[in-house]
């Protein structure tokens, strides 16, 4: 008799494992997926694109209804868990239904954070996190309108692209003094802000928001300096948070994230938990791949295998409003590293590559490219294996055609 499996969340790390389990031991379990939201699990990367209406809401869907129907899997959509009974070993949705599960598996991912600010509880102060986020700016907003993104990290300026790209005067506040400072240098950061101001995105930087302006919905934001700027929606996109209070009710054991081992278990071990909601090594992860890293991990581990989760390394390899961007590693190369750095301002194209002697070898840690990223996974690479690269340094920043053209 198979035993009963019980995911809670139906995103992206959910459908993942799914896939992953398929492949390995498909009928060992009877696998149930709930999911709060009314919809099955959809690619939250293209949301930008649905914000711009470059594509329908079906093209998101990561996988049809057939295909769970075929793996024999439960969908729930929808529908909220209320409760995580440990004792009884099940969980009680929000319609007061129950599931019994001999093992349960978190993924309930993250949520936005709301600025505590003046007028945030305006109407038209809206977040940009999942597909009903989408609707509701797009409900807010009209070509030739005005939105105000709060944030210039990878969320915030996904969202102001979407906007833009609809046609909506869009403008971007965010704190520090570059942009997605998390994945660039300063001179990256800058050429993506040259980027976006080039398609129409005012970019403020250095800006402290002082309130949301409004009577009875936002009219616009104002900044530390006084400086008002006009808008009829704002978007906040300053971070995520864990979605833990599942978790914690439960009694499992919770920092930022739901605390897990080696093996995605959590304190109790018939409870697992991986993505945006896990913390693993004290990191909790707010990207898809180390997500779908986890689901292989932690597939194997239920059937019966003994990989161990290490953490990930992370990449960011992404198109910000039509600009490629890519980062890894160290790519700030502070403390003595050493740094080989290709510009093209004509083609707009910045390579920068860092470097550290270890182990008698000089090795690739870091590096980071924007415009002409199609290295940036071979690059990649070579900072996961740790290979020394003395032999082709000289030639690294063009590539590995150009190396492997010489080795012929």
């Amino acid at each position: 008799m198979s035993e009963k499996l019980v995911i809670v969340g139906m995103g992206m790390a959910a459908a993942r494992l799914v896939e992953e389990l398929s492949r390995r031991a498909l009928g060992r379990y009877a696998i149930a997926v709930v999911g709060a939201e009314p919809r099955r699990a959809y690619n939250r990367v293209l949301l930008s694109s649905l914000l711009a209406n470059e594509v329908a809401e079906d093209d998101i869907e990561l996988k049809p209804a057939t295909w769970w129907t075929a793996m024999g899997v439960t969908t729930i959509f929808g529908r909220r868990v209320m409760e995580i009974d440990r004792e009884g070993a099940r969980i009680l949705l929000d319609d007061g239904a129950e599931l019994a599960y001999s093992k349960l598996v978190l993924a309930t991912g993250s949520e936005a954070v709301r600025l505590p600010l003046p007028g945030a509880d305006l109407p038209g102060v809206l977040t940009f996190r999942d597909f009903g986020d989408v609707g509701r700016i797009r409900a807010g907003t009209r070509a030739g309108g005005r939105a105000v993104v709060i944030g210039g990290g990878l969320l915030g300026l996904e969202a102001a692209s979407g906007l833009a790209r609809a046609g909506v005067t869009t403008s971007v506040v965010h704190l520090m003094d570059r942009l997605m400072e998390r994945q660039l240098d300063p001179v990256a950061g800058a050429l993506l802000r040259t980027e976006m101001e080039m398609r129409g995105i005012k970019c403020h930087l250095g800006a402290q928001t002082r309130e949301i302006a409004g009577a009875d919905r936002v009219e616009g934001v104002r900044l530390g300096d006084g400086t008002l700027i006009p808008a009829d929606v704002v978007v906040m996109s300053v971070g995520i948070r864990p979605q833990i209070d599942l978790a914690k009710a439960a009694g499992l054991a919770v920092e930022r994230g739901v605390v897990v081992d080696d093996g995605l278990a959590t304190s109790d071990d018939r409870i697992f938990a991986l993505g945006e909601c896990a913390q693993h090594g004290g990191v909790a992860y707010g990207l898809v791949e180390p997500a779908y890293e986890q689901a292989r991990i932690l597939a194997d581990r239920l059937c019966g295998g003994a990989s161990a989760y290490r953490g990930s390394l992370l990449a960011t390899n992404l198109k910000v409003s039509g600009v490629s961007v890519f980062s890894a590693g160290d790519f700030l190369g502070e403390d003595g590293a050493q740094t080989i750095v290709l510009q093209d301002r004509g083609l707009r194209s910045y390579k920068k590559l860092v470097l550290r002697r270890m182990g008698g070898a000089t090795r690739l840690v870091g590096c980071v490219l924007v415009g002409d990223t199609q290295d940036g996974l071979w690059y990649f690479d070579l900072i996961k294996s740790g290979a020394a690269i003395d032999a082709m340094r000289d030639d690294l920043v063009f590539g590995p055609m150009l190396i492997e053209n010489r080795a012929a």
